[in-house]
């Protein structure tokens, strides 16, 4: 079934750097998407996950002698399809993946991955996706087994299929974003692959994983930290983290110290980090 969207805009005086401070505080309320506006920001949410507390976000800004007005909406996923669409365009990560649509035009790199664009969080545009796919082609995922958790539109996965990964499993808890991965996975004609509905909950009926891929948010890292884990084999096995701010790496370094994981390195992107951590 397909899941409504809740689209905030906000506007901001001044624009800068309410902007950047907005959506530090925003991506720990669960906002996966971001679009910047003449006037401020655009954040997107499913409306199941919108939390009242949001709002203590602009409290914060109004205290640093802020104005932040906002008006929000809801959209229909049928509404929002047509929209993401007509804005979707195709991007290159390290001149070596391009990420597109089925309606543009190829651009003949090593790697291609063929996205629907959909409401499901995972095109390539956002700072964290950019990071992990980079991180994906920088690493041997030769036969590994590996998991896409909070896979959104599976193309973390996908490239990690296409790196040579024996089999991969994506996992996400919204059904829209299940389905949609599914329809990327056959376009890309990926049979090492599956995707399925659920949390953390499930990943002990999984088996074990030689790399796992999570870009979410760094609550939801935090406080599944330990199931991912448990399913990740020692020693060498990997994790690729991201979904956080650069602020937020020292907290994400101190919780997979305390699991014998040791941090390798770490990409940034306006702010947003991407991380490496290997068992010892």
């Amino acid at each position: 079934m397909a899941v409504p969207y809740v689209e905030i805009d906000l506007i901001i005086e001044p624009v800068e750097p309410g902007r950047e401070i907005l959506l530090a505080h925003l991506g720990q309320y669960g906002f996966e998407s971001f679009k910047d506006t003449e006037r401020g920001l655009l954040a997107y949410i499913p409306e199941s996950d919108l939390q009242v507390g949001w709002t203590d976000t602009i409290a914060i800004l109004e205290t640093l002698n802020f104005r932040v007005s906002y008006r929000q909406k809801r959209i229909e996923p049928e509404n929002w399809n047509a929209q993401w669409e007509s804005n979707f365009e195709p991007i290159v990560v390290d001149d070596l993946c391009q990420v597109r649509a089925p309606f543009h035009t190829s651009d003949d790199l090593p790697y291609e991955i063929l996205i629907e664009p959909k409401m499901s969080f995972g095109t390539g545009h956002h700072e964290t996706t950019h990071m992990m796919l980079s991180f994906i082609l920088e690493n041997d995922f030769d036969g590994k087994r590996v998991l896409d958790m909070g896979c959104g539109t599976s193309v973390l996965g996908i490239l990690a299929a296409m790196r040579g990964a024996s089999a991969v499993i994506g996992v996400d808890i919204d059904p829209w974003c299940v389905e949609n991965s599914q329809e990327n996975i056959e376009a890309n004609q990926i049979n090492e692959m599956k995707a399925l509905q659920g949390g953390a909950d499930v990943l002990s009926d999984l088996g074990y994983f030689d790399s796992i891929l999570a870009n979410i948010n760094r609550n939801i890292l935090l406080s599944d930290m330990e199931q991912y884990l448990r399913v990740l084999r020692r020693p060498h096995g990997q994790l690729f983290l991201s979904g956080f701010y650069l602020q937020d790496l020292d907290v994400l370094k101190k919780a997979c110290n305390k699991h014998d994981m040791e941090f390798i390195e770490h990409k940034e992107r306006n702010n947003w980090v991407a991380a490496k951590f290997v068992f010892l």
